[in-house]
């Protein structure tokens, strides 16, 4: 390549400019690339030892110089669509930036947005919930109460209870990422004891064990009545037992299909068929008729007393198929939710009848994503509201 030759490829000064950056003499870059020697010497002091601006590699995420000059260039005479068929950019990505960086005066300016973009691109940045008192408090408040709302609930909450302040939004993954990650800051670390799972990775599922069909005249899911099914109507329940450590104590659990209402039956005396019978039904019967119309259970033997179940309640229990927990997936749902109050492998008989209600309560209060982020309580209280007379 002679000097003053005319349209030198950019990817030649590009690469000139990166080998400058390693360390090399302006000579010795023009040699490596097989230029003449003024060559790198007239390019290093034309541009004053500093690369050029516009020799910018192009981003597939971020506006260069040159383009947000052409945008300038381009904006008084073309839409914003037609600049982005010409710099291959989505029409989104020039209206956002005019948007950003226009000022008052309406007068986009091509080094000044540059300016600004270099400004919010720094990095360290501070985490929205370190930056935002009122912010943290609501979600530390959230996370450590009663109810123990999951990282979700309180982001989508935070719409409902903040509509009109835009600085009162944060999505559920910077929340996860303030408790586990080091350095995002923001809550405290003991938080992340207050979720859920109570850790930070997901462990296998253990494979469940094969067992013979052994509960007498059950009636299989299949023959449930179709607007269980498809939750139209209120007043069907799935229900289950939760184990305590070896298998010596229980609780029952009872969630509602439409609502999410979950009820939790105390066995402080064991869990065998009959215990379970009573004290199921002692719940139940506490329902207005109208939300108590059928019991889904899977196929274990604590609920071989569904006849006579039946035949006290006027409900109709149905079964699930065998290793089918799916069938169930309200109430297996539940339970997983239950165990952050009820841990496996400890002894659930220490827990008094109070204690059970007031884990029903608080997991009553939580905002579903499935309700629209409305709490179970909120919608079976309207259930209760419009019950007829």
């Amino acid at each position: 390549m002679q000097p003053g030759r005319l349209g030198c490829p950019r990817r030649l000064k590009r690469e000139f400019w990166r080998l400058i950056a390693t360390g090399m003499q302006s000579d010795a870059a023009s040699r490596t690339m097989g230029l003449t020697r003024t060559t790198g010497i007239r390019w290093f002091g034309e541009a004053g030892g500093v690369p050029p601006l516009d020799l910018a590699e192009p981003s597939a995420r971020f506006l260069s110089i040159s383009e947000r000059e052409e945008i300038a260039v381009l904006r008084e005479h073309v839409s914003a669509r037609e600049i982005a068929r010409r710099l291959h950019r989505a029409p989104s990505t020039i209206v956002r930036e005019l948007r950003r960086n226009t000022p008052r005066d309406g007068q986009y300016r091509a080094l000044l947005a540059q300016k600004h973009a270099d400004h919010r691109s720094a990095r360290p940045k501070p985490g929205k919930l370190a930056a935002s008192e009122p912010l943290r408090a609501y979600v530390q408040e959230k996370l450590g109460s009663p109810e123990r709302w999951s990282p979700e609930q309180i982001s989508r909450r935070l719409r409902l209870d903040f509509p009109d302040d835009e600085h009162m939004r944060i999505s559920h993954e910077a929340i996860y990422q303030a408790l586990y990650v080091q350095g995002r800051g923001g809550l405290r670390r003991e938080l992340a004891a207050c979720l859920r799972t109570g850790r930070a990775l997901r462990k296998p599922r253990r494979r469940v064990d094969h067992r013979k069909k052994r509960i007498k005249d059950m009636v299989m899911i299949s023959e449930r009545p179709p607007e269980a099914a498809d939750r139209a109507v209120p007043g069907h329940w799935e229900g289950d037992l939760i184990i305590g450590n070896g298998g010596a104590s229980a609780i029952g659990t009872v969630v509602e299909r439409t609502t999410r209402f979950t009820m939790l039956v105390h066995l402080p005396g064991g869990h065998d068929a009959v215990t379970v019978r009573d004290a199921l039904a002692a719940n139940i019967l506490k329902l207005p008729r109208h939300l108590r119309r059928s019991l889904t259970w899977d196929q274990g033997w604590e609920l071989m007393e569904h006849a006579q179940f039946s035949v006290d309640t006027d409900v109709a229990v149905y079964f699930c198929d065998p290793h089918s927990p799916w069938q169930r997936g309200t109430n297996e749902n539940t339970n997983g939710l239950l165990r952050q109050y009820f841990p496996k492998g400890t002894d659930l008989s220490v827990h008094s009848a109070d204690d059970v209600a007031n884990v029903a309560v608080a997991l009553n209060g939580r905002p579903r994503k499935t309700l629209n982020w409305i709490t179970p309580a909120e919608a079976f209280a309207t259930l209760l509201a419009a019950a007829p007379p």
